[in-house]
């Protein structure tokens, strides 16, 4: 009986993560945008600092009419927000935010298990794309196909640089081996992978499968309401993933003064100034070409991901 009630605590706490932290995400958002590049109106909404922009957005979504395309392959429309969203859900059973057995599930090939799913996100902007029956959208989904397969090698190559470095491949088993000196010594993965994160994220300046100015919003053209919601969902969901990884894997977690008390505030702070990093992207850089993005990939990402692990292949030789 302890054990069902231990199984449900944990799997309620992952549900009202996963609701509450995307959106303070979007909320955030909102607000860094706004005093960064002097936006009015989402100071305002509601009076006190703009506090109902978010809940404006929402109403909005809900009142908006649900369409689908007449030649759209409605199935595959319908289904594709959910496949977009729900794989991000999973990848928060597995992430541990506390020493002690704070995280939903140990599993012994966690980073695999993890970036797999993760993997599985994208497939929702291309069943939306694909089954949209819009030029523009089936264009957005073959680059973020494209941008899928670029980016996928050097996240990956980052990740098993970490993995190598442990020993392990377990979330919780990284962590604890984890040492202070590993923040310099993968400080290279690090960067590639928190870049490549973003460009399999769409976000700016990687946002060219999306870009309003090009093919009105790729795959999601014909999108509206709660199901164009959804979309934007998964990808805050998507930045609370990426940062909450990034933190795991090269910033030690929930390593801090007084961990055993307070390993799960690190590690939201952490999860959080990674998160505030996303938004500040967004704001400072352009949007880059589909050729550009594809040459950092192939040229500066893997090259460099290949050079952390040959790094971390001499210091475990000569320790």
């Amino acid at each position: 009986m302890m054990d069902a009630v231990d199984v449900a605590v944990r799997l309620l706490a992952v549900l009202l993560s996963f609701l509450v932290l995307p959106l303070l995400v979007g909320q955030t958002e909102h607000k860094v945008m706004a005093h960064m590049q002097g936006r009015v109106g989402p100071m305002h909404a509601g009076g006190f600092h703009g506090w109902a922009q978010l809940v404006a957005d929402g109403v909005k979504f809900a009142q908006k009419e649900d369409i689908v395309p007449e030649g759209a392959d409605r199935r595959v429309f319908q289904l594709a927000p959910a496949l977009a969203l729900i794989p991000y859900l999973l990848v928060l059973v597995a992430i541990p935010v506390a020493p002690d057995g704070g995280v939903v599930q140990v599993l012994d090939a966690g980073i695999f298990f993890v970036l797999a799913v993760m993997g599985v996100g994208i497939l929702g902007s291309l069943m939306g794309g694909w089954a949209s029956a819009n030029k523009f959208s089936l264009l957005g989904g073959l680059r973020t196909a494209a941008q899928l397969l670029a980016y996928e090698l050097p996240m990956l190559l980052a990740a098993a640089s970490v993995t190598m470095a442990a020993g392990t491949l377990s979330l919780p088993g990284i962590l604890g081996v984890w040492e202070w000196w590993w923040l310099p010594w993968q400080a290279v993965g690090a960067v590639v992978f928190f870049t490549a994160g973003l460009a399999e994220l769409q976000r700016p300046p990687f946002d060219a499968p999306v870009a309003d100015s090009e093919i009105i919003f790729g795959a999601y053209t014909e999108y509206t309401g709660l199901r164009f919601a959804l979309f934007l969902l998964a990808e805050y969901a998507g930045i609370v993933v990426l940062s909450a990884l990034t933190a795991v894997l090269f910033l030690g977690g929930w390593h801090g003064p007084f961990a055993d008390g307070l390993g799960w505030l690190w590690m939201l702070l952490k999860t959080g100034v990674l998160a505030f990093g996303v938004i500040w992207l967004r704001v400072s850089y352009p949007r880059l070409r589909e050729d550009q993005i594809q040459r950092l990939a192939w040229t500066a990402l893997v090259p460099l991901a290949l050079f952390q692990i040959a790094l971390t292949g001499v210091v475990k030789v000569v320790m």
